[in-house]
């Protein structure tokens, strides 16, 4: 049975979540942004309201806040992640599972900075939540721990963030400096103008975070991780990598015991050493051996593929 789903956050993956929805058979009933919503309980027209969106005009002729009004079952959160306190993400998921409803997170920040705080919540509402769409995009990481159960996780290892990776593999491959593939990778939009949170390790640590509180059930946050960016790897230890056969990726590891994300050598053909912006996951398990899943860990359609497959395997209110 469809669900009806009010939308927080039209960039690129809210707009992919609601241009997606009709082939899942749910229905979009408001889509907001910072400014303003679109909201009808028949179902948004969304072509329309995208179109909007894109001409840099209003959604609609709320405000944002008239979301939690509207008669939803599934909150998207979509808005950009903040760090700390992860707001206004936290607030909206607060929201709405204090008023019963399903909550679906694209954002990372209230399930790596407040996770037992949203357990909490959850405890409490008849509503549950969701949050595939916060590690690997389209990749079934958080489902295929699930599906192993969390208790025979053992950890679980990788690389998720597909701007670092797709540096480092120009690094390797063109023998060239981290400035000038950092250059390259913003000309072709694989880098934002300010690329901190990707080249620093934040973006990937945030990750692995979810990863260790899912495996943990809570007691991380950002605070807990060591995190060693990419910014001053020279094309140097690419090189001498080379020549014995390895390369160097940006690994992340969550256990039950913390978070950790650094440069580090991996062997050249390995499974670790996925190219450009691929992103791969290896998740150990006590039963079933090492599990590996990759493929794209970004992009507005293949996040949103995520957030949908949960909104798929939540129960009717």
């Amino acid at each position: 049975m469809g669900q009806r789903l009010a939308i927080l956050g039209a960039g690129n993956v809210g707009r992919s979540v609601a241009e997606l929805a009709a082939e899942y058979e749910h229905e979009v009933v408001a889509l907001a942004d910072s400014t303003s919503a679109a909201v009808d309980s028949e179902g948004i027209d969304v072509t329309d309201v995208v179109k909007r969106k894109r001409s840099g005009e209003n959604l609609g002729e709320t405000a944002p806040e008239a979301v939690f009004e509207t008669d939803y079952d599934v909150l998207v959160e979509a808005t950009p992640t903040t760090l700390g306190d992860a707001d206004p993400g936290f607030t909206h998921a607060k929201r709405a599972l204090e008023t019963d409803h399903h909550v679906v997170l694209a954002n990372k920040g209230p399930v790596a900075e407040r996770y037992d705080e949203l357990r909490e919540l959850e405890a409490g509402s008849a509503g549950a939540i969701r949050f595939e769409a916060t590690v690997g995009g389209a990749i079934p990481v958080l489902s295929t721990i699930e599906d192993s159960t969390p208790q025979a996780v053992t950890a679980v290892r990788g690389v998720l963030n597909g701007t670092a990776n797709f540096i480092l593999t120009r690094m390797a491959a063109e023998g060239l400096d981290y400035e000038h593939v950092l250059a390259e990778a913003q000309d072709l939009g694989v880098a934002e103008a300010d690329p901190t949170f990707d080249v620093d390790g934040t973006d990937a640590a945030l990750k692995f975070v979810i990863l260790a509180n899912v495996l943990a059930d809570g007691g991380f946050s950002l605070d807990d991780a060591t995190v060693e960016g990419i910014q001053n790897v020279p094309g140097s230890a690419l090189e001498l990598a080379a020549e014995d056969g390895r390369t160097i990726r940006l690994i992340g590891e969550a256990t039950r015991d913390g978070v950790r994300v650094s440069p580090r050598l991996v062997p050249e053909n390995g499974a670790l050493a996925v190219t450009g912006t691929r992103n791969i996951v290896q998740i150990e398990t006590r039963n079933a051996g090492s599990l590996h899943s990759s493929g794209r860990g970004a992009g507005g359609p293949e996040t949103a593929t995520a957030v949908l497959s949960d909104v798929g395997r939540l129960p009717p209110l």
